[in-house]
């Protein structure tokens, strides 16, 4: 009873990246709003500039759900996942603040357990993880899972951080966590997953994992190419000398 209503106390600002998600978005929104019947949240969308409609479906959202639950915060034009967020963060009026991708690869059932883990725990950060028992990948050939699996050990290896998946992007924090935290960050592409923990984690910040089947993305093409994979080494090397 007493987590219950704790859990009414605090409002959780779910920030969502997109970029041509028109075809995940209404099916995401749809299920958050299941999977979090009696929570009190809000959604920001941050688009940048997406020429398939996404912003037009996210409108028609906001007809059905409310423009105070439903928040459409656009940019021009693709400005990096990293200021994405920062973006989304000055509109976000919850307590906590989750962040998530459009594409339906991170699935909304897990949301009521990051929730219930942090009131647990009273942890600064959520991250879910492939890599505890538990969870996994599906989807993913084996090419793409021996990358990513290599990426996490390698940033393991040379910056201990603590936790098992950093380069995960499904994530509850506490505000004002997240607010310092991101005020020290200088990535703007994927690399900025990995950045933002490991000076969480620097910082002292409380981090505590959920376990979490990351799924292929339903619809649309993936946005993770050989550039981004540069820009994570780089990444790696600038956060070895720099933390």
């Amino acid at each position: 009873m007493e987590e219950q209503q704790q859990q009414k106390k605090n409002k959780y600002s779910i920030i969502v990246p997109t970029y041509n998600e028109c075809l995940n978005i209404a099916l995401l929104v749809y299920l958050v709003y299941k999977h979090l019947p009696d929570v009190d949240f809000e959604m920001i969308i941050v688009d940048d500039g997406s020429p398939d409609g996404t912003q037009d479906v996210v409108k028609k959202l906001q007809e059905v759900y409310g423009e105070d639950r439903i928040l459409l915060r656009a940019r021009p034009k693709k400005l990096g996942l990293g200021t994405a967020y920062v973006h989304g963060l000055k509109h976000a009026s919850g307590n906590f603040v989750v962040i998530m991708d459009a594409d339906l690869s991170h699935h909304p059932k897990y949301l009521p357990s990051f929730i219930k883990k942090q009131m647990e725990t009273g942890a600064s950060l959520i991250t879910g993880t492939r890599y505890v028992k538990g969870g996994g990948v599906h989807g993913w050939n084996l090419k793409r899972k021996l990358t990513s699996r290599g990426a996490n050990v390698l940033a393991q290896t040379l910056l201990w951080p603590g936790v098992s998946d950093l380069t995960g992007s499904f994530r509850l924090y506490k505000k004002s966590v997240l607010e310092d935290v991101i005020s020290t960050c200088v990535s703007k592409g994927y690399v900025f997953q990995m950045e933002i923990i490991v000076r969480a984690s620097r910082k002292g910040y409380h981090i505590e994992e959920v376990p979490i089947t990351f799924v292929d993305r339903v619809y649309g093409s993936s946005k993770l190419g050989g550039s981004e994979i540069v820009e994570y080494l780089k990444g790696l090397v600038y956060l070895l000398v720099s933390t």
